[in-house]
């Protein structure tokens, strides 16, 4: 269909009318914000821009900023490091106690800021769509690192969020389409590394649908409970190509508490998933989170007792899980009985392509480094999948005859390198 000449002459204005505005410690607001004479505060830069501008943030330090003005699909708006400087914020915006707060605000990026020790979220996104938030760090803010509420169609992505002292270092909440998190660091959180919740009791119809969680390094987190990835109320969504370790609580979980609806048709792919000897299970099923697909996951537990999977018998309906590298212990009742992986293929007739390893033969270093050697038997063992075609690293799939099982596709530095075969 041709764009009408209205809607062409709009997008040419929204584009004429596009600017460079630029914030320094060393500016005054009162200037015209221009790259010799920058605006001093973000509150004021975030109040003064209109649809298509882009504010160019010096490094230095910040208090944060409120945001309600959007952008528009054809005219985004942008909130950018300078190139090769690093912006902080140093304190709490003036109207909610996180650093950088986004209200209502759509279409707009907020890229290359540090913002830790907020007194609620570093930054924050609620009821708004296709938000951005790129390549930022939060560190030891009070409750979350990055926060969004009612936000459709949001990109979370290459931010390292660590050490929120009362809760998760990612959190997606109520109801939401087509979120994606991808390519994260994330570790050091009390409770949840990443935490989708659909929330009913908040509106909507409390489910999240449609998300890609991928690519993302959890690490050290749960030591307040919860999971390296949290799943309640998700529905039709895709987890590929994450690597977890050292988790103090479950590895991923698909449940609800909160949500609207169980988590029901997703798909786990391609996951290395490594509990810590403090852990509860690698992958957790529970509260009739049915039609869900487990394929090509390492599912391994330092845990004395706990194991791979532990799924209710309300979720076992639909249920795909096969050509994973498991231990032998899985449960069906939350682990008062404990299966081996025979009586687990006995049961539930599922994993007849699955084996069992351990870390010591899987990885190149079991402690460190989980990159799969030649021999590993992660090698070749996996199926192949449409929904994954890369690994954790953009590796493509298969590099030999068949899949790897887990996050990594063979040895990658040797293929990343040019160096491979």
């Amino acid at each position: 269909m041709k764009p009408t000449l209205a809607f062409s002459i709009a997008l040419l204005l929204g584009t004429a009318n596009a600017a460079d505005y630029y914030v320094s410690n060393t500016g005054d607001d009162d200037d015209p914000g221009s790259l010799s004479q920058p605006w001093q505060s973000l509150q004021h830069a975030v109040d003064s821009v209109n649809p298509g501008d882009t504010v160019w943030v010096r490094g230095g330090n910040y208090a944060g900023a409120h945001m309600t003005q959007s952008g528009t699909e054809q005219a985004r708006i942008a909130l950018r490091a300078f190139p090769g400087e690093s912006p902080a914020i140093v304190s709490d915006n003036a109207f909610t106690p996180d650093g950088l707060n986004l209200e209502g605000a759509s279409y707009v990026t907020v890229e290359g800021f540090r913002v830790d020790g907020r007194g609620r979220a570093g930054i924050r996104a609620v009821l708004c769509q296709h938000v951005t938030i790129r390549a930022n760090i939060t560190d030891l803010n009070s409750r979350w690192g990055i926060f969004t509420g009612f936000c459709d169609d949001l990109l979370i992505e290459a931010n390292i969020t660590s050490n929120s002292l009362i809760e998760h270092g990612i959190y997606v909440s109520n109801s939401a389409d087509r979120p994606e998190v991808r390519n994260n660091l994330i570790f050091g959180n009390h409770a949840n590394g990443i935490h989708f919740n659909g929330d009913a009791s908040q509106g909507g119809d409390g489910i999240i649908s449609d998300a890609i969680i991928e690519k993302n390094i959890i690490f050290d987190n749960g030591l307040g409970g919860g999971s390296g990835i949290n799943l309640d109320g998700v529905q039709d969504s895709v987890v590929r190509n994450n690597l977890l370790y050292d988790s103090h609580a479950s590895g991923i979980s698909l449940y609800q508490i909160d949500g609207g609806g169980p988590s029901t048709g997703n798909k786990i792919l391609n996951n290395t998933v490594l509990q810590d000897a403090d852990g509860r299970w690698a992958l957790n099923i529970q509260d009739g989170a049915i039609n869900n697909q487990v394929s090509n996951n390492i599912l391994y537990n330092h845990h004395p007792f706990r194991g791979s999977i532990d799924i209710s018998t309300d979720s076992l309906s639909g249920l795909v899980s096969d050509h994973n590298v498991v231990m032998h212990r899985f449960t069906t009742d939350g682990g008062t009985t404990i299966l081996d992986l025979t009586q687990w293929q006995m049961v539930t007739a599922q994993d007849s392509h699955s084996l069992i390893a351990v870390p010591t033969e899987l990885f190149e270093d079991a402690t460190s480094d989980f990159r799969l050697p030649d021999d590993s038997p992660a090698v070749d063992s996996g199926m192949p999948l449409a929904e994954v075609s890369d690994d954790l690293l953009g590796t493509m799939r298969p590099l030999g005859l068949e899949f790897d099982i887990g996050a990594y596709e063979g040895n990658d530095v040797l293929f990343v390198d040019g160096l491979g075969d």
